[in-house]
């Protein structure tokens, strides 16, 4: 397989020409590899809410980029709804960007290998509030943000976000979380679920491969106290927003870095 950078922060692999056999998919680990060169761009994660569903891999499987398989645990695939604040973001050392890099986030995302056995994020959709931003996602890196109105509102160890799209506007989703204080070590599924140093993407025909660092997850149990969503839905999974989560975690955040 011949190898293509673009870039700094992605590499790029052509599955036209690349039909080996699958690879053993690389160890899950809490602890992200160093970046091997400077970060091209940062962010702070903050409040985040891991609510998760197991599913059957061949669900998945037809929705992945091509050249990337369902990426399993105890037998199953996942999918997960992730809310969280994204701020404090950077691009090429600069400064925090005000507002643009500010704003509440609520993403649809799968699991995936690659033929060589990377780990990686597949993102089916996120909702974001600024549209400056969405746009930038889309272009730059073929990642299917949507602007929407997205709000956290904090009350005690309840977490409320909502989000509803501004050109769909039956695409929503209220999501009330109750962190708590048991916090999660070494649980096998957790890193499984959380532990991802990388996404991929489809860009121009092509696989994008873009990898992250940041320090290890603080993670807690929490208690889906109520959710009404239709995003779900729209990511080709209609019975999930009706049915108990088979993981449900919280963190404070961390700050992540990209680059490769």
């Amino acid at each position: 397989m011949q190898a293509n950078a673009v870039g700094p922060a992605v590499h790029l692999f052509d599955t036209r020409l690349h039909r080996m056999s699958y690879s053993a998919a690389e160890p899950v680990s809490a602890n992200a590899l160093a970046l091997s060169g400077r970060s091209v761009a940062s962010q702070r994660w903050s409040d985040l809410v891991f609510v998760h569903w197991r599913v059957d891999a061949a669900v998945v499987a037809p929705l992945l980029p091509a050249g990337l398989r369902p990426d399993e645990f105890d037998g199953s695939s996942w999918v997960g709804l992730i809310p969280f604040v994204l701020d404090r973001a950077t691009l090429f050392g600069s400064p925090a960007i005000p507002y643009f890099g500010d704003f509440v986030e609520v993403n649809v995302r799968l699991y995936a290998v690659d033929d060589l056995g990377r780990r990686g994020v597949v993102f089916v959709s996120l909702e974001a509030s600024r549209l400056a931003s969405v746009l930038a996602a889309r272009v730059a890196f073929a990642l299917p943000y949507v602007w929407s109105s997205t709000t956290l509102e904090l009350r005690g160890d309840e977490l409320h976000f909502s989000s509803r799209r501004h050109l769909a506007r039956s695409a929503t989703s209220r999501i009330v979380a109750r962190r708590t204080t048991d916090q999660v070590h070494g649980d096998p599924l957790a890193d499984f679920l959380t532990a991802r140093w990388a996404l991929f993407t489809r860009v121009r025909g092509r696989t994008l491969y873009l990898r992250n660092q940041h320090e290890p997850w603080a993670l807690f149990r929490a208690e889906l106290v109520r959710l009404e969503d239709t995003l779900l839905a729209r990511a080709g999974f209609a019975d999930l927003a009706s049915r108990p989560p088979d993981s449900v975690l919280y963190s404070p955040g961390v700050t992540t870095r990209f680059g490769h």
